[in-house]
């Protein structure tokens, strides 16, 4: 009996399902860094498209929902003349909410719906109103406003780190270079608990 106690205790070991790990608990949180393109596939010439960095903060909240905080720096270029392109950057602060939409069994992959908030300043040519070819160029920095609609998807590698996938629409107003933008990257997200 004793045997049989001991290999019933052994198969139960070894065919038992496994723990999932507990991901995305309310109260947890995370750094994310992201790469995005911007307006296209941006190449060292390219002409009308950009690219752009950012660095956000998350708060999970119940359902796997999350708050997030950040900011951003887009560049782009817009075409100038036959091979010419003048640069546009805007920096900004965003604040958005994160719906959770679907995530698989084992809590490996997470998709999500967001809006946000953001607010930040707009450069053109630098600030520099002259051209090259000596033409005067009319459109000026200025404070911009808006926000933007994402869809996200998160990849965990572990329970401290995930990758990540994103698409994100980002309008502005306030500027006369463009209003609307569309990003799509790569990120890393760090778990904090």
């Amino acid at each position: 009996m004793k045997k049989a106690m001991i290999i019933f205790a052994a198969m139960l070991a070894l065919c038992g399902g496994r723990a999932m790990a507990q991901r995305c608990l309310p109260g947890m949180s995370a750094v994310e860094v992201k790469a995005d393109m911007a307006d296209g596939f941006y190449t060292g010439n390219s002409r009308d498209c950009g690219y752009s960095f950012g660095v956000y903060y998350s708060v999970f909240k119940g359902g796997a929902n999350t708050w997030s905080f950040g900011g951003e720096y887009l560049q782009t270029y817009k075409p100038y003349g036959e091979k010419g392109r003048i640069p546009v950057a805007q920096f900004t602060a965003e604040a958005g909410y994160n719906l959770h939409l679907v995530s698989d069994y084992s809590q490996t992959f997470h998709l999500y719906g967001g809006v946000s908030a953001l607010g930040g300043y707009e450069t053109v040519n630098w600030g520099n109103h002259v051209l090259s070819d000596g033409s005067t160029l009319h459109n000026g920095d200025a404070f911009i406003y808006g926000g933007g609609i994402t869809l996200q998807a998160d990849f965990y590698l572990s329970d401290k780190i995930a990758l990540t996938a994103n698409v994100k629409e980002r309008f502005v107003f306030g500027n006369s270079t463009g209003h609307f933008h569309t990003q799509y990257g790569v990120g890393v997200k760090f778990i904090i608990e």
